[in-house]
């Protein structure tokens, strides 16, 4: 039974709050199961019942991680693994970036300035090349063809590795349109706070507001603050007794923290410079990468920005007009990229911050009849920078025409297994326990870190 109370007055069912009466009306379940927002009559737009959840988290907060998650699958063959002069090549141009002997794609002249904090991948090798399933084996690190077991994400193992309960902003945070892998059997105490950024409106868009985290239009605050009183003082009246029902608490408690404090103005991109918002790109990606700068620097332990989609342009699935559409992408990708490295040295924040550039498989180094590359998980390029990563090289090789791993190669568990090695994560020694009693590793336990990248 869901209680309602107005925001102009505070009418208990008994203003004597520790009477039997009271407790008969309302029993410490029924306390604590009531969504905020029906409790409160304040309207939160349904996400801060998940937020409370996802707030509960916690760890000692070491490093964190920003995934650039490249929808659709880039080609490998015009990013950073070019083959100028071949029959596979193309039409795009090498240039020279600032790591000696490595080279990259002519139009994405911004991140070559920056290739000595970055590790470029040639070399991955996956098993995938349908987008549901190669996505879902790129996100957890492990197949999964049967839901048997729900592997968590990524994101949702860095949030319970690195996460911090004292954050005033969820562990975990995906600037995705759209999200294909979730937190698994972990639980939504792992999962993500989603801005979705969906609107008409390109301003809207590219300032990335979470506008459910401002109180309804013409409510008092004083009213607001009354309300929170209110479920505190009912909190309090009727103890919490079980462990869950003190984590339940607990998380309810956070999610109203970051109503009341605002989450430290994370999102108020207006609070930064013009020039420095021009310099990532005035669109949902550059201000998407500019966003993750803020929450990082705010204690947030993953942050996911996914280029999805630019005007003229679906996303990486290039199967028709590849070169057009990736010369249009990676005008898009350029200055956000570089211009979040470049931000995050500058900030003091690199060495604690790893970006991951990946997408869900690469593309084809023969072209097609439409002049697109299609689906080709065999041998493909990722991308490793700041943290723990040792930048100015690139891993790996592929043969001259691009079809295969000639040295070097690196499977999805060994990508998982550097990636939790930068950031300060003994993969080999960790596990998280399925319902079903099961101990299932961060990554199999055969893999093995790059030597080359991480220390």
């Amino acid at each position: 039974m869901k209680r309602i109370v107005q925001p102009s007055f505070v009418p208990l069912p008994n203003p004597g709050g520790d009477s039997p009466r009271f407790r008969e009306m309302w029993s410490r379940r029924e306390l604590l199961s009531m969504s905020l927002a029906g409790a409160l009559g304040v309207s939160f737009s349904g996400w801060l019942p998940r937020l409370a959840a996802a707030a509960g988290a916690s760890g000692q907060r070491h490093k964190s991680v920003i995934l650039l998650w490249m929808n659709g699958g880039p080609s490998q063959m015009d990013t950073f693994d070019l083959k100028p002069g071949t029959p596979n090549g193309g039409t795009f141009k090498e240039i020279e970036t600032a790591a000696p002997g490595v080279k990259i794609s002519e139009h994405l002249p911004g991140i070559a300035k920056q290739m000595k904090d970055l590790a470029v991948i040639r070399s991955l090798s996956t098993t995938e090349g349908e987008h549901g399933l190669a996505t879902q084996l790129m996100m957890t690190g492990y197949q999964s063809r049967s839901a048997v077991v729900r592997y968590p994400s990524l994101g949702s193992l860095m949030s319970k590795e690195l996460g911090s309960d004292e954050s005033d902003l969820p562990n975990f945070i995906s600037l995705s349109p759209m999200r294909m892998v979730d937190a698994g059997f972990l639980g939504p105490n792992y999962s993500p706070l989603t801005v979705s950024g969906a609107s008409d409106d390109p301003n809207t868009r590219a300032n990335l507001s979470l506008e459910d985290l401002a109180p309804p239009t013409g409510r008092d605050p004083k009213a607001i603050k009354d309300q929170f009183d209110i479920l505190r003082f009912m909190q309090q009246s009727f103890g919490a007794t079980s462990d869950a029902a003190k984590a339940h608490q607990a998380s309810y408690n956070k999610a109203m923290r970051m109503v009341e404090t605002q989450a430290r103005k994370a999102f108020a991109l207006e609070e930064e410079k013009a020039e420095l918002r021009d310099a990532y790109g005035r669109n949902r990606f550059g201000q998407g990468c500019l966003l993750a700068r803020r929450l990082v620097e705010r204690g947030v332990a993953f942050v996911e920005v996914a280029l999805a989609g630019t005007p003229g342009t679906n996303n990486w699935d290039t199967h028709a007009d590849n070169f057009n559409a990736v010369k249009t992408l990676s005008g898009v990708l350029d200055p956000a990229f570089a211009s979040l490295m470049k931000d995050l040295r500058e900030r003091g924040l690199l060495d604690s911050t790893l970006v991951v550039w990946m997408g869900e498989f690469g593309r084809t180094p023969k072209i097609n009849p439409q002049g697109g590359r299609d689906h080709f998980p065999i041998a493909w390029s990722v991308v490793l920078g700041g943290a723990g990563i040792k930048g100015g090289q690139a891993y790996g090789k592929t043969s001259p025409d691009g079809m295969e791993v000639t040295d070097g190669k690196v499977g999805v568990a060994d990508l998982y297994a550097t990636i939790f090695q930068a950031v300060g994560i003994n993969a080999a020694k960790k596990e998280n326990i399925s319902p079903e009693g099961r101990p299932i590793p961060l990554v199999d336990r055969k893999a093995k870190p790059i030597a080359e990248l991480v220390s």
